[in-house]
């Protein structure tokens, strides 16, 4: 048997309730080790109804035992069901609320007053609960702490951004403010120092700074800066839209139909150079 000992059968139940779940033996007994007091609420009034709460917003029994053993309070604390409840309400869906479950640790076992008030925050600034940009925007104002949003903010500022550049950004594109300082500063560089082009581009559409630098950028602007130059692109044309598109409609759309140039822009496509690596193909020394 799992327990034998009279004292330890008062928690007997509970682990018949996680390993109906899809529990082993080995898991249960790790995560009574990492976090003991997962044992101290009641099944009936906390465990399962939590559990519920869970089923309904992850849909599936092997993920929540995964990220229960990963992160205890997930079940353990009561301020849980309460968030969940509150967001729920409050009309987020559930796919943004399954974003905050998965993540380690969880933002759930904030204080609801807190939570709720976080979440009239981004109403007030127009983000829609029912929209996925709302579990985006929930999940930066959770994870960075306000002395580091102003320096996420003052990193913008120094390529030229305002305040108000960096406000609309965040609810344009809530992803931007989760980037971090390095990244945000890397891209900026290659945009502004190697590219010559201008900041304000990726002020107006910020999933600039959601993309792969080396995998996306550098050799869609790669390929579009040598367009720019043989005059195969208008000058006044979006800079951002070409890193928009998929794999597909990229090639499409920019490489494809310039027959003479189109080996070559594949090859600069393909080559996916590193960032150091772009200064001599852009000219920069």
């Amino acid at each position: 048997m799992l327990l034998s000992c009279d004292p330890c059968k008062r928690v007997l139940p509970k682990f018949q309730f996680l390993l109906s779940k899809g529990a082993s033996k080995s898991d249960i007994v790790n995560l009574v080790s990492k976090k003991p007091m997962v044992l101290v609420p009641s099944l009936e009034n906390h465990i399962i109804p939590t559990y519920e709460l869970l089923c309904r917003v992850l849909q599936s029994d092997k993920d929540i035992i995964a990220l229960a053993f990963h992160n205890p309070s997930l079940l353990s604390d009561y301020r849980v069901p309460q968030n969940i409840t509150m967001l729920i309400k409050n009309g987020v869906t559930d796919s943004s609320i399954a974003r905050l479950c998965k993540m380690g640790p969880t933002p759930l076992d904030r204080n609801t007053p807190d939570m709720q008030k976080l979440v009239e925050e981004l109403k007030n600034l127009g983000f829609n609960p029912s929209k996925t940009t709302f579990g985006t925007a929930l999940e930066a104002k959770l994870t960075v702490n306000k002395k580091l949003w102003k320096e996420k903010v003052d990193a913008f500022k120094k390529w030229g951004w305002s305040d108000e550049d960096a406000h609309e950004a965040f609810r344009k594109k809530p992803d931007c403010m989760i980037t971090s300082i390095n990244k945000i500063n890397l891209v900026m560089s290659f945009w502004v120092n190697q590219m010559g082009w201008d900041a304000m581009a990726i002020a107006k559409s910020p999933y600039i700074l959601s993309l792969s630098l080396e995998k996306r950028i550098i050799p869609r602007a790669l390929v579009v800066q040598f367009l720019l130059k043989k005059g195969l692109r208008k000058k006044d044309a979006s800079l951002t839209y070409p890193f928009k598109k998929s794999e597909m409609l990229f090639l499409d759309r920019f490489i494809k139909p310039f027959k003479e140039d189109s080996s070559y822009l594949l090859k600069l496509y393909e080559e996916k150079p590193s960032l150091a690596q772009t200064r001599d193909k852009t000219g920069m020394s």
